[in-house]
């Protein structure tokens, strides 16, 4: 097993690199993953920045003492891969951001597209949104990642087509087979820059968002033969960008 991943707010170690890790997550090292003496730990800020750890004991039931000697800086990924996710209903939202941040997406935008049953709206849509952000960063500790992916705000339909249009590659995945999508493991891809892609709701992209986003310069793109739901489709299809791109290797 590789060492767990707890996130930390700052690197700043007292005497001797002893560095002490407290509150949800000094509890979780101690009272559920009972870590001790000699362990491995990978501190991170989930923006890049980690170090590697051994543990040198624990006080109490919420405080894991580590040694930290120094920290290191991961560079962003390139190209940098950006889903836009299309409101699911229940907790699919949830499943489509825990495994998207699994297989490495570097940012994940809500959008309320027309045929979205879910809304965001009031209350409801911040604790939506604050539930995609706590299953990004567990995902992200989980996998393994010391950048976690960043979720944004919910955005409109001319958000998401702005977003777009800055992208060096932007594609909107559609399943109707007599459109004319071309398939996405043969786009051209660039090696470097933005990669955003467009995962539509369960009743599919509506005509007229779809023509907004071929007119910010995204093309329509299939996967497969089949019909993957909306959930799935965006891990799929990262997976795919993140293989053609070089970023598994």
């Amino acid at each position: 097993m590789t060492a767990p991943v707890f996130v930390v707010e700052h690197f700043d170690a007292g005497r001797g690199g002893r560095y002490v890790v407290d509150g949800p997550e000094g509890r979780h090292a101690v009272s559920v993953k009972r870590l001790r003496p000699g362990e491995d730990v990978i501190l991170t800020d989930g923006a890049g920045r980690w170090a590697h750890c051994v543990v040198l004991g624990t006080e109490g039931k919420d405080r894991l003492i580590v040694q930290l000697d120094s920290s290191s800086e991961e560079p962003p990924e390139q190209p940098r891969i950006t889903v836009v996710q299309a409101l699911p209903k229940g907790d699919r939202g949830e499943l489509a951001v825990e495994t998207m941040t699994e297989v490495g997406v570097d940012a994940i935008v809500p959008w309320q597209a027309a045929r979205c049953i879910t809304q965001w709206k009031g209350d409801r849509g911040l604790k939506s949104l604050a539930k995609w952000r706590a299953t990004a960063r567990e995902a992200g500790k989980q996998s393994r990642r010391v950048r976690f992916p960043e979720v944004a705000d919910l955005a409109s339909t001319k958000q998401v087509a702005a977003l777009l249009a800055k992208a060096d590659f932007a594609a909107v995945l559609h399943s109707d087979f007599d459109y004319g999508s071309e398939p996405l493991a043969t786009a051209e891809l660039p090696t470097e820059g933005e990669i955003v892609l467009v995962v539509g709701p369960e009743g599919g992209v509506a005509s007229d968002e779809l023509a907004l986003f071929r007119e910010a310069g995204a093309k329509a793109c299939v996967l497969g033969r089949s019909v993957l739901r909306t959930s799935t489709a965006g891990t799929a299809a990262a997976a795919l960008l993140l293989g053609r791109t070089g970023r598994w290797d």
